[in-house]
């Protein structure tokens, strides 16, 4: 797999692992899927939202888990923040906290 993905924190990482089962199983195929491709992996499974931010985009039967991440020089995958989504819309304040540890990252 030629990129490498890695989380921002061991909270996300937790965050990811409290999710229930369904969702979790969809996430562990697309985090393979977004080593194996990176950039190229597309919608459904991905969605660019700006900045250079993007969303894994999991589900199941239980609802939708969000996991925001940035690539960075090195072929390397940094998942920022995840969530499970309760609304439609991305909350305004999960992407500030992506966007935050995306240039906190970025800066070194």
């Amino acid at each position: 797999m030629p990129y490498s993905v890695e989380y921002f924190n061991e909270h996300v990482l937790a965050e990811i692992e409290r999710w229930p089962v369904g969702i979790l199983a969809d996430y562990a195929r697309l985090v393979e899927l977004l080593a194996e491709f990176g950039p190229d992996l597309r919608m459904p499974h991905t969605r660019a939202l700006g900045d250079g931010l993007f969303e894994l985009r999991a589900r199941g039967r239980e609802g939708i888990g969000r996991a925001l991440y940035c690539y960075l020089v090195g072929e390397r995958v940094v998942v920022l923040h995840a969530f499970t989504k309760k609304t439609k819309a991305t909350p305004k304040r999960d992407l500030e906290i992506a966007r935050r540890r995306m240039k906190e990252v970025r800066d070194g």
